[in-house]
């Protein structure tokens, strides 16, 4: 099948190289011109562990392209994605200009009859805008409405396994209208995610308001059991207890399993924060708060200074003349995406208090060095005391304890003996409880974890 991509950010360059690598044409649109030079040149802006093999074997094979040019893209594709950013507006609410810019462009240029289908996270009611913005275009042409019909399908794609979650997907969530155009547009989406469903069906089709709101109610519901196991870790430091044996506890529950019971520093990324903020914001547009999802925003805010509370009970509130080292920049393992990190804010209050940071990443560190520049755009005297090193060890030399913030698996055997001779004082505060106390305590290191008898 033809099918077109607008946007080739995250979502988009991970739907259209999976598309592609299932034999369709596929052509992805970004206005950005330097990202299609990027791409175009065979390289990648975003990191993703197997994407730009992917990105290669099919542009190889004739089977992928990127441009900028809009009216082409629209001519290409039966199918049409839009897969564009919606980044949180100024009320907390999804800003949806560009997801209607791509629709008025497609209601500008078709010709034909096309699938139009939401990709990015948008909110309930979304689907019904891009179709007024493509009906509008259409009725300045003297065009039938009857052209095009808009699907919602929302990608579940967790960065650092996004290739393997979509050509493994768990579910496949497809929402139609029920009319004519509307069915001939579920027909077509059976089509292209068939190779996705050989061994068992994956998909769910719905109506399109659901099929939006199923999207922001996986995110919520994962974002507030982290929420959730944190609040639990910070009560078990209080009263002596171990969440790790708590969580293998209750994750032990069918009904409740372990994933996403894992606390730590807060979440971060592009997903979690800003679709709890605009499912929470739909609700009050609508007379109703939903006062769980506010909690778990409230706790997610107030984790991100808990190791910084920690370092400040272990070593007091001025921090002059000391030295942290920090593994771990990226929200996340396998990603360079520095947006929300809690790393970002641990950083900034360390050297609120006077303390200098000597940061590695495996991945990140490009995109740590932009955010920085903006974090102390208006504190020079701040940003050099963020120090930035290629090498996780040489991160710890002179440093008066160490400070894990992502659980990158480089940073979970490292050599202690090395650790122990390169840190003044044997000190580690881990916010993914990534070593054992006792482990820790047989080698001498004084170990600070998330709700782990600290």
């Amino acid at each position: 099948m033809k099918v077109t991509i607008i946007g080739s950010g995250y979502v988009g360059l991970v739907t259209g190289a999976c598309l592609a690598e299932q034999g369709n044409n596929v052509f992805c649109l970004d206005l950005d011109p330097k990202k299609i030079e990027i791409l175009n040149s065979g390289g990648v802006p975003i990191y993703e562990p197997g994407l730009k093999e992917m990105i290669e074997r099919n542009r190889a094979a004739g089977r992928l392209q990127f441009s900028t040019d809009i009216a082409a893209s629209v001519a290409h594709g039966d199918v049409q994605f839009i897969a564009v950013g919606t980044p949180p507006d100024e009320d907390g609410s999804a800003d949806l200009q560009y997801v209607v810019a791509a629709a008025r462009n497609i209601g500008r240029h078709m010709t034909t009859a096309k699938v139009i289908v939401d990709k990015s996270t948008v909110p309930v009611g979304t689907a019904d805008k891009v179709s007024a913005a493509i009906t509008e275009e259409l009725d300045k042409r003297g065009l039938s409405a009857e052209l095009c019909s808009v699907v919602s399908n929302p990608e579940f794609l967790k960065e650092g396994a996004a290739v393997e979650d979509f050509m493994r997907p768990d579910r496949i969530v497809i929402g139609t209208e029920n009319t004519p155009a509307g069915l001939r547009a579920k027909e077509q989406m059976r089509k292209l995610y068939a190779p996705f469903n050989r061994h068992h069906e994956r998909t769910y089709y719905m109506d399109v308001k659901s099929a939006e709101l199923t999207k922001y109610a996986a995110n919520a519901m994962l974002a507030t059991r982290i929420s959730f196991m944190n609040e639990l870790a910070n009560l078990a430091d209080l009263v002596g207890a171990d969440i790790e044996a708590v969580r293998q506890g209750i994750g032990s529950d069918s009904r409740i399993g372990f994933g996403f019971l894992y606390p730590g520093t807060g979440y971060g990324g592009s997903c979690f924060p800003k679709d709890v903020s605009a499912l929470s914001k739909t609700a009050k547009e609508h007379g109703r708060d939903l006062k769980i999802l506010d909690a778990v925003e409230a706790v997610n805010e107030i984790q991100k200074y808990v190791l910084v509370e920690k370092i400040e009970k272990r070593f007091g509130k001025d921090l002059s003349n000391m030295k942290f080292a920090l593994w771990g920049l990226a929200f996340k393992p396998n990603t360079d995406d520095m947006r929300e990190a809690p790393s970002r804010v641990i950083i900034q209050e360390l050297v609120k208090r006077g303390a200098t940071v000597v940061a590695h990443d495996p991945v990140a560190m490009p995109e740590a060095k932009h955010c920085f520049d903006l974090d102390f755009k208006g504190n020079p005297e701040g940003l050099k005391k963020i120090v930035l090193v290629d090498d996780p060890m040489a991160a710890l030399d002179g440093c008066d304890a160490l400070v894990v913030v992502t659980e990158w698996k480089a940073f979970r055997s490292p050599d202690f003996d090395a650790v122990l001779q390169k840190l003044t004082r044997p000190v580690i505060f881990d916010g993914r409880n990534l070593y054992e106390p006792q482990a820790m305590e047989e080698l001498g290191i004084e170990y600070h974890g998330i709700g782990r008898h600290n």
